[in-house]
């Protein structure tokens, strides 16, 4: 099992001379302001791995305890009780010189007001950790250099601080912190300070960056739509405590309390739920292999009159409907040729639900999720995206279907192990089924099925 590259364990921060003391009456179930007179509690008992490569993001409001819990995570503040490992080593138990080789060679740090050296060149500001960590000049500015094109500052190497916008000396103080090489890269609201167009572009840079370089990063925000847009996970802090640690998608489906549910009532669903979160096992797939009567035989067992065509690899080829399946019978077609119809819908796991609503109104199917090597791992349908829109109280309370965890990868193809859909529980789509329904019974050489029942689709 891998190590955590930093692990946090039920570490405490009070201000106050008596600290030890204030934690004991919080380890006892005392609040935050019932230890007023011992000292100020920042943070209480905070407990959370990051694992490497992992954009980690801490966030909460004014006064949550977050820039307190980043500086106990290098250092710079020490902790009155609890662990920080930083690989295998607990920084608490640690000497100061041993703490500052630690900060030089695995941990570094992008502060929100840029903490440039105002007489320092761009590129001599980009290069300062390694000078301190004794590199030779010339290797140092070489790759002070590097990380400054990395960040978009080619050709400001000779610039001075003053000489800059906002958004350009963040930018060096990324550079400085990615040319230190560090395997942790800590971000105490690094773009806060920004407006908000070069904010959204700063954010955008680091994903691209994290892309590429996979560095562990620990980044402080109060803005939730920061944090659901960048943060693999996230942990939100009240009063100093972690109330709820988990992925954006989780948060926003099943809030820890009533804290997060009002925290989360205003974002932007769709720009932070996926195709992943949202698909599910397709009722029914087609292998081409297969001729016409084999495919209509599993269409009719999964009760579904159209669905997607996979080859052995499971990569999606198009779709077969039950019309086409019956004319190629009736011709004696032994194969699929000229049955399948390209699909041009398919989405990406990591699709946001923004740019899912454009394919899904095109698709007769629920709408395809492929995986990068263009494999059919799901599909949502249609019904889904509509309800992923709604926070998850105002569902409950409408519908009164409860939240389905996310699906498992695509099914083998045998028509067996679908599951009762959105669809189906749903009155007024339900009644357009029966509508539908009492349509096709009177319509002849079809396959006996709904032609989008369940997950294979709703009428268009």
């Amino acid at each position: 099992m891998s190590v955590p590259a930093l692990r946090a364990q039920n570490v405490y921060k009070v201000f106050g001379r008596r600290g030890r003391e204030a934690v004991e009456r919080l380890q006892q179930g005392a609040a935050r302001e019932e230890i007023n007179e011992l000292g100020t509690a920042a943070v209480i008992d905070a407990s959370f791995e990051v694992n490497a490569g992992e954009t980690f993001v801490v966030m909460g409001l004014s006064g949550s305890g977050k820039s307190t819990l980043i500086r106990m995570l290098n250092g710079l503040l020490p902790l009155t009780a609890g662990s920080v490992v930083i690989g295998e080593e607990d920084i608490a138990q640690v000497s100061p010189a041993r703490m500052r080789q630690i900060r030089s060679e695995k941990i570094s740090m992008v502060f929100q007001h840029f903490a440039l050296l105002p007489h320092r060149s761009v590129l001599d500001n980009a290069a300062y950790p390694l000078e301190i960590q004794g590199v030779a000049r010339a290797e140092r500015r070489e790759r002070a250099a590097e990380a400054l094109a990395m960040t978009g500052l080619k050709g400001w190497e000779s610039s001075l601080p003053s000489q800059l916008s906002g958004g350009m000396r963040q930018r060096v103080g990324l550079a400085r912190a990615l040319a230190a090489d560090t395997e942790i890269l800590l971000m105490d609201e690094a773009f806060s300070a920004l407006d908000p167009l070069i904010r959204r572009e700063m954010q955008e840079q680091l994903n691209e960056l994290q892309s590429s370089l996979g560095k562990t990063v620990v980044f402080i925000t109060h803005d939730l739509n920061e944090a659901m847009f960048l943060g693999d996970r996230i942990a939100i802090m009240r009063d100093g405590r972690i109330v709820q640690t988990d992925t954006a998608e989780r948060i926003l489906s099943d809030p820890a309390d009533d804290y997060v549910a009002q925290f989360i009532a205003d974002v932007d669903r769709s720009r932070v739920i996926t195709a992943g979160a949202l698909m599910r096992r397709p009722r029914a797939t087609v292998f081409l292999a297969g001729g016409p009567g084999l495919a209509l035989r599993e269409m009719s067992e999964a009760q579904v009159s159209a669905a997607y065509v996979v080859d052995r690899r499971r990569v999606l080829l198009g779709s077969v409907h039950d019309d086409d399946l019956l004319a190629a019978q009736r011709r004696g077609a032994q194969t699929l040729e000229g049955v399948v119809r390209a699909d041009t819908t398919a989405v990406s796991t990591d699709t946001p639900l923004s740019e899912m609503f454009a394919p899904a109104a095109e698709s007769l199917l629920p709408l395809a999720v492929t995986d990068t090597e263009g494999r059919l791992v799901g599909v949502v349908p249609r019904v889904t995206l509509l309800e992923a829109m709604v926070p998850p109280e105002s569902a409950d309370s409408t519908t009164g279907v409860p939240q389905q965890d996310t699906a498992p990868a695509a099914g083998t193809g045998d028509g067996t192990g679908g599951e009762v859909t959105d669809a189906e529980s749903v009155g007024s789509v339900a009644t357009t089924r029966v509508a539908r329904d009492t349509a096709r019974e009177n319509r002849p050489g079809t396959a006996g099925t709904d032609p989008q029942n369940a997950t294979e689709g709703e009428a268009r």
